[in-house]
């Protein structure tokens, strides 16, 4: 059997799973924290792509302003997210998020042309009557919301450590090694 063919058919099968990684994670992950600030990270930034391209800062503000604590908190779990995803480079991973996320979402307004603003406007009445943080939240989760990358948001299963066996085997080896 050819190589060539195998490695095509991997590449596409990865290629595939990156382009639909979102969906898979967000479906894998449930109720993910961090799957959580993605997601409302990328409606506020939906919001204000919005907001600068139809001329809507006022509905902006006051989206911002409602939902204040949110957006915060949501911020936080964003920063939490990279600290531990990147740690020295968090602040620089998290900037080029940001940055590729209202690129992506810029150039598909763009692509929509003059019914962008028809589009999007409704939003603004959307997210206007949602009551609370967890409203928000679902809104978030449910809109289909352009993001610029996937990026894994399930925490790991928890590993049980048997250092201290290690530990006490090496210990016992050496000193055996050592008689």
């Amino acid at each position: 059997m050819s190589s060539g063919p195998f490695r095509l058919a991997i590449a596409g099968v990865v290629f595939l799973g990156l382009s639909c990684g979102s969906v898979a994670s967000a479906a894998s992950c449930g109720g993910s924290s961090a799957r959580e600030a993605f997601d409302v990270q990328g409606l506020k930034s939906e919001l204000m792509v919005t907001a600068l391209s139809c001329k809507a800062q006022e509905r902006y503000n006051g989206f911002v302003a409602k939902f204040r604590s949110a957006l915060l908190r949501e911020e936080e779990r964003l920063n939490t997210y990279f600290r531990t995803t990147y740690g020295r480079r968090a602040q620089v991973e998290h900037d080029d998020y940001i940055t590729q996320l209202a690129n992506a979402q810029s150039e598909k307004g763009l692509q929509s042309g003059t019914i962008f603003c028809n589009q999007r406007m409704a939003m603004f009445d959307e997210v206007a009557a949602l009551d609370n943080e967890q409203d928000l939240s679902n809104y978030a989760q449910a809109k289909d919301i352009t993001q610029p990358a996937t990026f894994e948001t399930c925490a790991a299963p928890g590993v049980e450590k048997s250092t201290q066996t290690r530990s006490r085997s090496r210990s016992t080896k050496r000193a055996a090694h050592r008689a």
